[in-house]
């Protein structure tokens, strides 16, 4: 609500020490792209009556972020009254890639919501892109499809009321069975994973299509369920996979480091090094575990047009000990279970006494949640639904997300679907080499699982 104090997630994203908490998504349209003004009063019509886009951020204590104000005091939403939503809309000639490194690690202006739409020229003649850019503490990827959708055709003006149903005591979370040995302690670290380290350390974010068929085959190499009902893996679950065997991979590479240059016998790769034999399926060597760190949606159904943040980051094991591509995705599945039910006493208790200290839990917490081995690497997954395949008749053939930086010595994926097909983004803050390796590396894992399941 206007005037609020931030809950404890978008306090911690607004507080992000690795760059501004700019995230974002486009989507990549097939056509002469509209006239500005054609855009503008679209938004206009679909958007107008969102509270939360007329929101500004206001910081604690001074600009600087020093002084006791700023660690004692929480950020706050102050409503912008009669803000003409169209300000926040503008055209480039830019593409996605080059808007990214330019607008991506610039904070937003404070007197204004921290969000715009940018219309941009596509990659190739005959294309255009959408780019919603926001400060990540104003909206998650389920409110960005929620807005982006009501653009469409098949789309139509959002509702003010339903965009303000705050996810109440019931909230969609993962089954605690699904993982075995239970979820993780909140500061339970496990095994960082080694980046390859090719080039420039500093932030760096790059982009792959994948092949739908390949994907298809993908989810085809693991069904489960009975005979006569069996499904396929979900794209989800082969995601999953295919991160834990880049990291498998990233292991690996580590070992044959060490043995070639007489380090350690068994060294990080261990029993996930090429030709293992499997082990246990996700604890790395010395018992500790590869930790993948995933966004869930917690809105119930009756939620689904809340915009804001309604997420809980969980962490699921990476099977990296496992040498076939297909019983990693075994092990994947199931993990990302969710159930609907009210919050337990010792959860509301535990979220209330972090929120009230943010900065000194954050600061307190900081150094050890944003650790390589707390999550070497985080998998978000954000698609457009069964609707939404026109803009005034353009074609919408890729939805691409852009993620925040990530902590240091970690990568984030993001896979973007639509009905079209899907798109792989990575970023890393270990330079533009490492994030270009390991989406080739992606792309040869998904290969090697849509080869098993023929």
């Amino acid at each position: 609500m206007p005037g609020s104090h931030l809950p404890l997630m978008e306090e911690g994203m607004a507080r992000w020490p690795f760059g501004p908490p700019n995230a974002g998504i486009a989507l990549d349209f097939v056509g002469a792209a509209p006239a500005l003004d054609e855009l503008r009063a679209l938004v206009e019509e679909r958007w107008k009556a969102l509270p939360r886009l007329t929101q500004t951020l206001v910081a604690p204590g001074s600009a600087a972020r020093t002084g006791l104000a700023w660690w004692t005091g929480r950020h706050r939403w102050a409503s912008k009254d009669g803000h003409d939503l169209a300000q926040q809309v503008d055209s480039a000639d830019a593409t996605l890639r080059e808007a990214v490194r330019q607008w991506f690690h610039i904070p937003f202006p404070a007197e204004r919501p921290p969000w715009s739409l940018h219309l941009l020229r596509g990659a190739t003649d005959g294309e255009f892109s959408l780019l919603f850019r926001m400060h990540h503490s104003l909206l998650d990827g389920r409110s960005l499809t929620t807005l982006l959708r009501a653009l469409l055709d098949d789309g139509g003006p959002l509702d003010g009321a339903a965009s303000l149903a705050i996810p109440g005591p019931r909230r969609r979370m993962v089954s605690p069975g699904t993982a075995a040995g239970g979820p993780p302690g909140l500061l339970t670290t496990g095994r960082a994973v080694p980046l390859p380290h090719r080039g420039a350390r500093e932030p760096a974010y790059t982009v792959v299509g994948l092949r739908a068929d390949v994907l298809r085959a993908a989810r085809e190499a693991v069904r489960t369920g009975e005979a006569d009902s069996a499904r396929p893996a979900t794209t989800n679950e082969v995601f999953l996979a295919t991160v834990s065997g880049v990291l498998r991979a990233c292991l690996s590479a580590d070992t044959a480091s060490d043995a070639a240059s007489g380090g350690r016998a068994g060294g990080a790769g261990g029993a996930g090094g090429a030709g293992g034999d499997g082990g246990d399926g996700d604890t790395a060597p010395g018992g500790r575990q590869v930790w993948l760190s995933v966004p869930v949606d917690e809105r119930p159904d009756d939620c689904g047009e809340f915009l804001g943040n309604a997420f809980a980051n969980v962490r699921v094991p990476a099977p990296v000990t496992l040498s076939d591509p297909t019983a990693r995705l075994s092990a994947c599945t199931g993990l990302l279970t969710t159930v609907t039910r009210p919050r337990r006493a010792s959860e509301k208790l535990v979220e209330g006494t972090l929120a009230a200290l943010p900065a000194a839990t954050l600061a307190l917490a900081g150094g050890r949640i944003f650790a390589p081995a707390y999550a070497p690497a985080a998998c978000s997954y954000v698609h457009l639904r069964e609707r939404g395949r026109t803009l005034a008749g353009r074609p919408l053939r890729h939805l691409t997300i852009v993620p925040m930086v990530p902590p240091a010595d970690t990568a984030t994926f993001a896979l973007g679907g639509c009905t079209q097909g899907h798109t792989l983004s990575v970023a890393t803050n270990s330079g533009s080499q490492d994030a270009a390796l390991l989406a080739e590396t992606f792309l040869d894992e998904l290969t090697l699982l849509a080869e098993g399941s023929r």
